[in-house]
């Protein structure tokens, strides 16, 4: 069994394991009972020790993927029966959508990096030096408005995005979801209508349907909102707020142009209603852009961001920018239902920002993001496929197959151990649509290739999908 394990690899050889026999069961259709190789034989093929080994096989029996047989060694282990025809990456609603499958899938329209993408070094030693030099992060809590050094950090960024305004208008929050639940809790009330994009957010319909708000829905093109649409909801429905993605937004991957940024604030004025910015992905961004907060808007656009897709999820950094008025409502509302963010975390992102690292990650990170993009949309352009619009770089890509149903797609993916994140995640209704969210960080892996090819057409003689590596 060659396990393909990587020692210059990140991810620790322990995981590498766990991750390669995972895959070879699904992709072998070894079923329960199958016996393994011995570790002894395991640790041969691969040049590893057999504690490694054995520590790996260990936990993919806590995780239900193996079973110890006494005297037979480790075997394939009963799967969980689950619902035929689900799609499994579906919905995103359900927690196991966040974390590796026992089977060891691909998550090609995921939203965020892949763990093997991560670089954990920087990371652990902000960590050593926080537990090191700052006691008090360890064991108190943050202040009301967040860590004040980060904050003044996050007054330096803003200010290199040409976005201007003062520490006291800044409000760390537990991530971007966090600082929107704060937001529709303090402006919204039940039965009031807001505007948002389709295809955009699940997660922010979400929210926002659980507070009773009503959702209208204006078409997302590729220089943000259509305008012409905006227009008829507002003038019909006066809504309070419009939500909108501004850079590289989910999952079309398009960036607002500076022509309808500058009608979206002047509708903002005229009709009396505020703008919720978010950029979590704007960091990605290489070329010119344009933020509405960084234009004038007469405090009409509220700026929010997120270090959790670039820098860690697990580290549940975000922060907000708005009116002093705004920023003191929110941050009662803080302290009265989480009594503040975690000091700890916001120590370490502080320390990352101040000492260069988190700038010189995501230099890396965008030229790698780069090179991916421009990989797969020669691989889906090959294929034929749709593509909604070719984004200047980020994450994600916006496309359907040129051929074929729905329920083909769905059996293929299935077949190839790849979860997919079809468009009904991404409209308030959950209608069928046909086309996909794909994220580029994992779409030249060979089960995504392979899926491209069984939806293109069969006269295809493409030569990428022999050529392309992980």
């Amino acid at each position: 069994m060659d396990l393909g394990i990587d020692r210059q690899a990140l991810v620790p050889v322990v995981q590498q394991i766990v991750s390669a026999v995972a895959q070879w069961i699904g992709q072998s259709g070894a079923g329960p009972g199958t016996r393994l190789p011995s570790i002894r034989q395991v640790a041969l093929d691969n040049l590893l020790s057999q504690s490694s080994v054995i520590e790996a096989f260990e936990r993919m029996v806590a995780q239900g993927l193996l079973a110890s047989k006494p005297g037979s060694g480790f075997v394939v282990a009963q799967p969980v029966a689950c619902e035929e025809g689900h799609w499994y990456e579906g919905a995103e609603r359900h927690w196991g959508t966040f974390v590796d499958g026992p089977l060891g899938e691909l998550k090609l329209g995921c939203g965020w990096l892949p763990d093997a993408w991560r670089e954990s070094d920087d990371i652990s030693y902000a960590i050593r030096e926080v537990t090191r030099t700052d006691t008090a992060g360890l064991f108190n809590y943050s202040t009301e408005l967040g860590l004040p050094a980060l904050r003044e950090q996050l007054l330096k960024r803003l200010a290199q995005h040409h976005i201007h305004t003062s520490v006291d208008r800044i409000l760390t929050t537990a991530g971007a979801s966090h600082a929107q639940d704060l937001l529709i809790r303090s402006l919204l009330r039940a039965g009031d209508s807001v505007v948002v994009e389709t295809p955009g957010y699940g997660n922010l319909y979400r929210q926002l349907a659980f507070h009773g708000v009503t959702l209208l829905e204006v078409p997302r093109v590729q220089g943000g909102p259509d305008i012409r649409a905006l227009q008829a909801l507002l003038r019909e429905h006066r809504p309070k707020c419009l939500f909108i993605h501004s850079l590289y937004h989910n999952p079309t991957g398009t960036s607002l142009c500076r022509e309808v940024a500058e009608q979206l604030l002047a509708l903002a004025h005229r009709e009396n209603f505020l703008i919720i910015e978010e950029d979590v992905y704007g960091d990605l961004h290489h070329a010119s852009c344009t933020r509405l907060a960084a234009l004038a808007h007469d405090e009409r656009v509220i700026y929010v961001a997120s270090f959790s897709k670039t820098l860690s999820s697990a580290l549940r950094v975000g922060y907000l920018c708005a009116n002093a008025g705004v920023v003191a409502q929110l941050a009662q509302l803080k302290t009265l239902t989480g009594f503040g963010t975690s000091r700890f975390a916001e120590a370490v992102v502080a320390m990352l920002l101040a000492n260069g690292t988190y700038r010189k990650w995501v230099q890396r990170l965008r030229k790698r993001l780069g090179t991916h993009m421009k990989a797969t949309l020669q691989v889906l352009e090959d294929e034929e496929w749709e593509v909604f619009s070719v984004p200047a770089g980020g994450m994600f890509l916006w496309a359907r197959p040129g051929e074929g149903s729905a329920a083909k797609l769905q059996a293929c993916a299935r077949q190839l151990g790849v979860l997919l994140s079809p468009g009904a995640l991404f409209n308030p209704g959950g209608d069928p649509s046909d086309w996909l969210r794909i994220n580029v960080a994992c779409a030249t892996d060979p089960r995504a290739l392979a899926l491209f090819r069984a939806m293109g057409p069969a006269r295809s003689t493409s030569t990428i999908l022999k050529t392309t590596s992980m």
